[in-house]
This record gives structure tokens, sequence and C-alpha cells, in this order.
């Protein structure tokens, strides 16, 4: 290489070409997009849900089971909806469906809730949560589809 006193001016590496990002990667920006700023609503909403209607330590938690059936119904009028009714933009169902509806809606929470439970001897009452949450998730979603296609045909 040399020192630097020896080193012509244009010596060294070529320049680099500009990097170039798949049209896959720029064509999923604005989904990519839609899905965070839609996550981040979803998620203040829960937030806001558990800071109105916390959760006592050992007490069943009513709320988030509240949040999850109520935005498993959503999800069910959403789709039948978007799928049946509408032909929405490219980025409406990334926003709600995925963003907002997945935000807001709690798989975390829920196992954190039974661990929780568990742990603190009520175990019985965890069994509880776990199945009542299924079961009202799978009720609401299917009953609200249901309604929603009734309702629009």
């Amino acid at each position: 290489m040399g020192s630097p006193e020896s080193q012509v001016i244009g010596d060294g590496p070529p320049p680099r070409a500009p990097v170039r990002r798949p049209a896959v990667l720029r064509g999923q920006a604005p989904v990519l997009a839609v899905i965070a700023l839609g996550g981040a609503a979803g998620a203040c909403a829960r937030y806001g849900a558990a800071l109105l209607w916390p959760t006592a330590p050992g007490a069943f938690p009513w709320t988030t089971l509240a949040v999850n059936a109520l935005g498993c119904a959503v999800i069910g009028a959403f789709m039948v909806v978007i799928t049946e009714l509408l032909s929405p933009h490219r980025l409406v169902r990334p926003f709600f469906g995925t963003g907002v509806l997945g935000g807001f809606t709690t798989f975390s929470t829920y196992a954190v809730d039974i661990q929780r439970l568990a742990d603190g001897g009520h175990a019985a009452l965890a069994l509880a949560y776990l199945a009542a949450t299924l079961l009202a998730a799978m009720l609401s979603v299917w009953a609200a589809a249901a309604l929603t296609r009734r309702l629009l045909t």
C-alpha cells in the first residue's frame, strides 16, 4: 500500500455502486409501516383498557379476556366485510387486521396471566381462564362473522 505521500490520487478501491434493494423490500415498506402504526394504536388501546379496568393479583383477568374476545369479534366481522363485501385498498387489511387488532389482542398477556395465577397458587383459576379465553375467542370470531354475514346479505 505504501505511505500516504506515495499514494497517487485516484488509487485505491474503485467506488462502490449504490446498493440496490430488491423490489420486494421496496414494495413491502408501506405494508410494514401501516402494520407498525396500527400495532401501536392497538397496543395503546389495550393498555388503556388495562388502566381503566386493572386486574388485582390472584384475581380472574377479566380485562384480558374481554379484550381478546372483543378483538376476535371485530376480526370476524372485519374479515367478512373485506373478503365478501368490499375490495378495500391493499393496506387496509395489514393496518387494521394485522396492526390494530394484532396489537389490541394479546396472547402474551394471556400466557403471563395464566403463569401468574398458577405460580400464585390459583391453578384451578388459571385453567378456567385458559379454557374461558379459548372458548370466548373462538365463539366471538364465529358469532361476529355469522352475524355480519346475516346482516349484509
